[in-house]
Formats: structure tokens, C-alpha cells, sequence
């Protein structure tokens, strides 16, 4: 049994309190940024004197023979060793001797663990915006595609207005934007080195932190020692921003689930998106939406669970906090791959203009419009209200809609309908007269939509310090 720790002890750890004690089977997945660590911790040593040029140079040519031969699959990370740190150290002690025993020097595995964690955790961050933005990209294409593919709109998941599924796609849009936003809001409040920490109150070497921040890309130090070494409020951040990108995830999967089914027929699913049934041949089933629909509880599981182990932690470090990796790596690696098959099956799904038309015409999604058109000329609202309420269950009895009932029916209802009532009526003239900014007009599409593409040109990173807020950017081209 390969760790750092044993001097003191007399006796050999139990294997299997060392195999329950142990994180190597899944910290490994942050060796490479173990490894960057401990090469900007061995440059802030030789500036300030602690090491010699000659010992710096020896101990970071060894971490690089051994990140480049473990990349390559010429060394493997072995499960004999306590931890990441413990095998990066062997392995360099190993190959370059005794400059290698000197790497550890003024730092403590605990403020070590809590650089690799955010270094991973920054880095996470990161391929998960590019994903983000790549579906905001796909969605802003079906935007520009449909600015005049009509479609219902629905509350209680009953047809109440006429919308275009532009307008619906944007809703989606707004949720992905803001999501991307708390990843940028994460990155921020994260972005400060504990390396230098030592195991809760700094140690007496004359290091440099900030030397250390800066080549590590950090804005600065942390500023309080203990906290350093026990902050753990970010990976929770990140589980609950990510936990909120699966909640879109799922509701846009939920939508298309059942705009896939038979009684909607709204969309069709690209084949390499679907299933068939081992037993029923004219199945196609939508299996990608209902497995990220039900990986949301995973993520979500992960959020709580930390929540839970970090409640009852005092200050500082406890090894209850080694719990925060394994569901959090698996968490990340869940959201990824969601974003990235779903944003696959979205961009080669199949859109039947035609049946969501006809759905939004036979659904009386234009009864609020009709009884605008009676307010328009002079009837009371209450009225106009109850007048399209008549004239809803005439056409249900009559098995008809609203455009298909004859001006003579419309006036045995009310006189005050003249033949124009059918322009009112119309989809194109119920979804088009909405012209203030965020509702389904074209002239208001078109607005959102060229917000939406200088949002996505100037913003290709949102942890970049030009993080341009939305409404900004409306307000600039808005004059």
C-alpha cells in the first residue's frame, strides 16, 4: 500500500479501511491537472528560492515524462496508491530520485485536492458552454427556418393561442442563454487559487500565491486559509446550474415526446435518433428524449447528495468531502453527453409545417382574437367574452372551426360580426398583429432573432471578461 502518511503509525492500515479510505479509482480523472498544479507549484518554489533552477528543472521534466506517458497509455494510473497525489510523487521520487521528495514542499494534500478539483471543475465548465452554445446555435437555425410555421400554443397542455414554432423554439432559447450565464456567474465567483493553503493555516514557507494564481490562470488567492481547503460551494453551484440545463433538457424532451406521438405527429425523429421494438415492427420510439428525461434525476440525485454531506462539516477539511467527486464527475459526464445527443437529435428532426398549421386552426386558438375583434367594435369585454364562448360551442356541435362557420351564422350570434371577422380570424393575422418585442410577430421575431445571433457571434465563450448581457445588447440594437 503506496501513501505519504505512514511515519507516525506502527501498524498497517486494514485493507479494507484502505480500500474504503482510498479516492484513486476516481480522482485519477484529474491527473492532468494534478500534474499542471504541481508544475506551477515547483515554479513558484524556485522563484522564491526554496528550490534550486537545477532541482525545478529535474522535477518538472520528470511530471512531464509522466503526464505525456500516461496520455500515451505507456503508464498506468495504479489502484496501489492512496490517491492521484500519492502516485504522481512515487512515480517522481522513482524516476528522478531524491528531488523528487521535495515536490510536496509547503502545500498539504488538502489545499492540493482543492486546486485539482477547481482546475477540473473550471475546465468542465468550459466544454460545457461550448456544448451550450452549439445547441443555442442549432436552435437559432430552426428559429430563422420557422418565423412563419404556425403552431398552437398551449397552457395546461390545452391549444390557447396561435404561435409560430420560431416563437416556441425561443422560449428554449431564453432558458439555454440564461443557462450558460450561471455557468459564466460559477466561473467567476470560482476563479481563486487555494493552492498555498496547506492543510488549514498556510504554512511558513515563503510562497508566493500569487505567482502561483497567475500561472495557473486564477484571478488571485483565496484569502482565508480554512476556507480554502473546505470550499466546496462551487462544485454545489455547478450541480445546481447543472441540474437546471437537465430541467430544460427535460421539458423540451417531454415536448417532443409527445409532438412525436401518433395524436400529434408534429415531428418526425431522424432514424440514428430512434429505436424500433423487438416485437412491435411499426414502432419508432423517441428513446434518446425519454433517457436524458430520465437522467435529470441522476443529476438532481448528485445535487442533493452533496447538499447532504456538506451540511454537518465543520471547519476545515473532513474526509466526508472526498464524496464530492465520484457523483460530480458522474454528474458532468451525464449533462455533456445529454446536451450533445440531444442537440444531435434536434438538429436532424423533421418539422410537419402542415399538421402543426392544421392544429393550431382546429383548436380554437383564435377564440381570444375573435373577441378582440368584438371589442374592437365597441362591445364590452365581458361580453365579446361570452359571445365567443357561444360561438365555441356552436362550432363543436357543428364539428367545424371558427374560420369555417358562414357570416350568417356569425350574426345569428351577434350582429355586430361583418365579413372582415375571417381576416381577424386567420392564423397569419392572430400570430402577426402581436408586434411588441417578445411576442410571435414576424417583426418581433425577426428583432429577437438578430439579438439572439450578435449574442451568439460576440459570445462564442461566456467566461470571457466581454460577457455581453442580453438585454443590453437589445438595447443597442434597438436604436
Amino acid at each position: 500500500m503506496a501513501q505519504l502518511w505512514g511515519g507516525r503509525f506502527t501498524k498497517e492500515t486494514d485493507q479494507l479501511v484502505y480500500n474504503f479510505n482510498a479516492s484513486i479509482e476516481f480522482d485519477k480523472k484529474f491527473y492532468r491537472q494534478d500534474m499542471l498544479g504541481s508544475m506551477a507549484h515547483v515554479k513558484m518554489l524556485a522563484k522564491q528560492g526554496i528550490l534550486t533552477e537545477e532541482e525545478k528543472e529535474k522535477i518538472l521534466k520528470g511530471i512531464e515524462g509522466i503526464l505525456e506517458d500516461v496520455e500515451k497509455g505507456r503508464l498506468e494510473i495504479s489502484e496501489k496508491y492512496e490517491d492521484i497525489h500519492s502516485f504522481v510523487e512515487a512515480v517522481l521520487i522513482e524516476r528522478i530520485g531524491e528531488a523528487g521528495k521535495k515536490l510536496h514542499t509547503g502545500r498539504s494534500r488538502n489545499d492540493q485536492v482543492a486546486l485539482d478539483m477547481k482546475l477540473y471543475i473550471r475546465d468542465e465548465i468550459g466544454a460545457l458552454d461550448e456544448l451550450l452554445q452549439e445547441l443555442l446555435e442549432t436552435i437559432l437555425e430552426i428559429m430563422k427556418e420557422h418565423i412563419d410555421t404556425f403552431m398552437p400554443g398551449f397552457t395546461h397542455l390545452q391549444k390557447a393561442q396561435p404561435i409560430t414554432l420560431a416563437h416556441h423554439m425561443g422560449a428554449y432559447f431564453e432558458m439555454f442563454f440564461r443557462d450558460r450565464g450561471r455557468l459564466s456567474d460559477i466561473y467567476r465567483r470560482m476563479n481563486y487559487c487555494p493552492l498555498g493553503a496547506g492543510a488549514l493555516a498556510g504554512t511558513t514557507y515563503p510562497l508566493d500565491r500569487e505567482y502561483t494564481a497567475e500561472l495557473l490562470g486564477f484571478f488571485g488567492p483565496t484569502l482565508n486559509s480554512m476556507d480554502s481547503v473546505s470550499d466546496r460551494d462551487y462544485v454545489i453551484e455547478l450541480l445546481s446550474a447543472m441540474s437546471t440545463i437537465m430541467m430544460h433538457l427535460s421539458r423540451f424532451c417531454e415536448e417532443i415526446i409527445i409532438w412525436n406521438s401518433n395524436e400529434y405527429r408534429f415531428v418526425e425523429i431522424d432514424d440514428t435518433y430512434s429505436t424500433g421494438s423487438s416485437i412491435m415492427p411499426q414502432k419508432k420510439n423517441p428513446d434518446i428524449a425519454e433517457l436524458v428525461r430520465g437522467k435529470t434525476g441522476r443529476v438532481y440525485g448528485a445535487l442533493v447528495s452533496l447538499l447532504t454531506t456538506m451540511k454537518g462539516i465543520p471547519l476545515a477539511y473532513n474526509k466526508d468531502m472526498q464524496e464530492d467527486k465520484e457523483l460530480t464527475f458522474d454528474a458532468i459526464d451525464t449533462v455533456k453527453g445529454c446536451v450533445k445527443l440531444f442537440n444531435g437529435m434536434l438538429k436532424t428532426m423533421q418539422f410537419n409545417k402542415e399538421r402543426m398549421y392544421d392544429s393550431a386552426g382546429n383548436g380554437f386558438t383564435n377564440a381570444t382574437d375573435a373577441a378582440d375583434y368584438l371589442v374592437n367594435k365597441g362591445v364590452p369585454f365581458r361580453d365579446a367574452h361570452g359571445i365567443v364562448g357561444q360561438l365555441v360551442l356552436f362550432c363543436l356541435d357543428k364539428k367545424i372551426s371558427l374560420s369555417e362557420m358562414t357570416l350568417e351564422e356569425y350574426k345569428a350570434i351577434s350582429p355586430v360580426f361583418e365579413e372582415d371577422i375571417y381576416e381577424a380570424v386567420s392564423l397569419e393575422t392572430c400570430v402577426n398583429k402581436r408586434l411588441t418585442i417578445g411576442a410571435p410577430g414576424q417583426e418581433s421575431m425577426k428583432k429577437v432573432i438578430n439579438i439572439c445571433e450578435s449574442y451568439l457571434v460576440e459570445n462564442k465563450k461566456c467566461l470571457s471578461n466581454t460577457y455581453i448581457d442580453y438585454w443590453v445588447e437589445y438595447n443597442k440594437l434597438s436604436k
